[in-house]
């Protein structure tokens, strides 16, 4: 079916309270975990250390909250294609938790649901999307968090001055 394509902030209104998803699954690998914690300079052991993370009470290594968090994005992007707005711009996050940990070789995928929709400009809406992280280990989400983000309408045939 691929991803949603609305292209005005109307339809991205008509779609508050239209739960988006599932993504398909993605596994979590160590290698991407490694990745993660030499860009971030993070390299607490429970990611890491293979050895002293499986004496631990998870049994293994878990991802990063924010590399799961990180993931946002690109699964957003499954969900829903933003190549019909001028542009979309990440402008921050609300309510941001890490309910349940990721383990190494666990798949998580992601559900959205836009909440709201708010014009701040003629052609440029604020729109709020909550978006669940979602693990085939557990039944908690992995992560949970509402996405912050300005979405600026293609001007297309509208005469200079036109509103």
């Amino acid at each position: 079916m691929g991803p949603l394509r609305p292209t005005t902030v109307d339809e991205l209104r008509a779609l508050v309270g239209v739960e988006l998803g599932p993504t398909p699954w993605r596994t979590v690998s160590q290698g991407a975990i490694d990745d993660f914690a030499r860009v971030t300079d993070d390299h607490q052991w429970i990611h890491v250390d293979l050895a002293r993370a499986a004496a631990s009470p998870f049994g293994s290594t878990i991802a990063h909250g924010l590399y799961t968090l990180s993931l946002g994005p690109a699964l957003l992007g499954e969900l829903m294609s933003f190549d019909g707005f001028a542009h979309t711009l990440n402008y921050g996050y609300e309510k941001v938790r890490f309910p349940a940990p990721s383990p190494v070789g666990s798949r998580v995928r992601m559900r959205a649901v836009i909440q709201s929709v708010d014009r701040v400009g003629a052609d440029t809406a604020h729109v709020l999307t909550e978006t669940i992280f979602e693990s085939d280990t557990g039944q908690k989400p992995v992560c949970v968090a509402v996405q912050v983000s300005r979405f600026a309408e293609a001007i297309l045939d509208r005469p200079v001055g036109h509103p």
